[in-house]
């Protein structure tokens, strides 16, 4: 993973109760990192030539851009009451929330956001913000599902590509910070359907398919519990389809890290199918893992 040394930790806020929490957990990260906590609001108005001041007959301290003033004021208080010793600056950033967000991500140890904003519908799964910018995003994106938990280790996806390498990485440095454990899980096909979405291949040795895929979860794993040496690792194969394991172990975890496949050029399809369901489902916090950028 790139250190980015002396990058913040960045955490886009819109006046929601979904980007306060993602405000506390940014907070953590920060502190737990030893970096700078940068607050962002993207204000969209000016690309729509609206009027930002106060009305003509309103109280003065009125309008739009007043009122995003405010909301980075309440997210960078917010963030000082958690961590009083924290670095904590403010932007009021004019543009559409997602290339704000990946503008900033470039320069980010770590992009933090919550799960919905203002204006979601209650039987949407994730923001479109969300999902866009995990997709894209030049550093690991940290979206707050679920509860936010103090016990439980960090779950991270393997499947031996290099891309789970950085998603690696990116676990075992946070199972660190959090004084826990890892839970590394490589999901394999089973000669058998276990559930919907199980593909039964046509040639099935089960004893070979074992075999070679402990092969794939023991080379991925190998050094890094040399690296992290406080770190205890509960190595878990598990038959069925990944995405489907990996939401289910989420129950348990503090966090879940996953590496982002995708090869699409439009919107979900940046992300890839595992990542992508994860993104939608998994019950704890998680993170997208991408390759930095060339």
């Amino acid at each position: 993973m790139t250190n980015r040394a002396g990058a913040p930790v960045v955490v886009g806020v819109d006046g929601s109760r979904s980007a306060l929490d993602a405000v506390g957990v940014a907070a953590r990260e920060a502190v737990a990192r030893n970096r700078p906590l940068r607050v962002v609001h993207a204000f969209i108005w000016p690309l729509f030539g609206a009027p930002l001041g106060p009305a003509p007959s309103g109280p003065p301290d009125g309008g739009l851009r007043n009122e995003a003033e405010r909301i980075v004021t309440e997210a960078v208080a917010e963030a000082g009451k958690i961590a009083p010793e924290l670095t904590v600056t403010g932007c009021l950033c004019d543009g559409a929330p997602t290339p704000v967000l990946l503008r900033e991500a470039r320069d980010a140890a770590l992009v933090v956001l919550g799960t919905r904003g203002l204006g979601g519908f209650a039987g949407l799964l994730i923001g479109s913000v969300a999902v866009q910018v995990s997709a894209r995003a030049d550093c690991p994106v940290l979206v707050v599902r679920g509860e936010p938990r103090a016990d439980g280790p960090v779950l991270v996806g393997v499947d031996g590509s290099a891309l789970s390498t950085e998603a690696l990485g990116f676990a075992f440095a946070a199972a660190a910070q959090r004084d826990t454990g890892l839970l590394a899980v490589h999901a394999w096909l089973t000669p058998a359907p276990i559930g919907p979405g199980d593909v039964l291949p046509l040639v099935y040795d089960v004893e070979a398919v074992a075999a070679e895929e402990e092969r794939v979860l023991a080379e991925a794993l190998a050094g890094w519990s040399e690296r992290y040496p406080d770190v205890p690792v509960t190595r878990r194969l598990v038959p069925g389809a990944a995405a489907r394991v990996l939401v289910e172990a989420s129950a348990s975890a503090q966090l879940t890290v996953v590496g982002a496949h995708g090869r699409g050029a439009l919107g979900g399809m940046l992300l890839g199918s595992v990542s992508h369901a994860v993104l939608h489902h998994a019950h704890s916090p998680l993170v997208i893992v991408r390759r930095p950028a060339a």
